[in-house]
């Protein structure tokens, strides 16, 4: 599956696909994130973010989220939507954070947090930090501002163009069932 390689291939297309979600005034929001884990038994995606972000307002358990990939090698998009959450404090986040390497849990030192406006472009990182790989020490403090957004896809869209025509499906998850159903679409 080509997100299950996106997730794991730094250099996939799907590796950091655009994620869609709704502030809390109704307005839409996209950013690219970096998929972390694709687990298809329990239909999630896995994404990391500082909790001091923007996005943890939009996200409420139960949120509605969108992400958006294309491949240009295998000339297919997928759009997936589904629910979404944020977990700090969960096993879950605790092993994320584990396996997150130094340089990853670097960016959560940043100080003030991500958004905060500045008279200048900034890292947010301390001078000392800055173009050189932590110790583990260091990136200590970085684990209060760490977060998992877990997306739960309930819909996904499958688009392949070709020259000889393009080709289209839906799949939705029936929680009755437990299955997913597809359908054709005219593209």
């Amino acid at each position: 599956m080509l997100l299950c390689r996106g997730s794991k291939d730094r250099k996939s297309p799907l590796h950091m696909p655009c994620i869609g979600t709704i502030s809390p005034a109704g307005l839409p929001r996209q950013r690219i994130m970096i998929l972390r884990e694709v687990c298809k038994e329990n239909r999630f995606l896995r994404f990391h973010t500082d909790n001091r972000t923007d996005k943890i307002s939009d996200i409420a358990d139960g949120a509605p989220i969108s992400v958006l990939g294309y491949h240009p090698g295998a000339k297919i998009q997928l759009r997936l939507s589904g629910t979404a959450r944020i977990e700090t404090d969960s096993p879950a986040a605790d092993k994320a954070w584990q396996e997150t390497s130094l340089y990853g849990k670097r960016c959560y030192l940043a100080n003030p947090g991500p958004g905060t406006p500045s008279p200048g472009p900034i890292s947010g990182l301390s001078a000392d930090l800055e173009g050189r790989k932590p110790g583990a020490e260091e990136v200590l403090p970085g684990r209060s501002n760490f977060a998992i957004l877990l997306a739960e896809i309930d819909k996904i869209e499958w688009l392949y163009l070709a020259h000889s025509g393009h080709r289209r499906a839906r799949f939705s998850w029936d929680e009755e069932s437990g299955n997913w159903n597809g359908e054709w679409l005219v593209p």
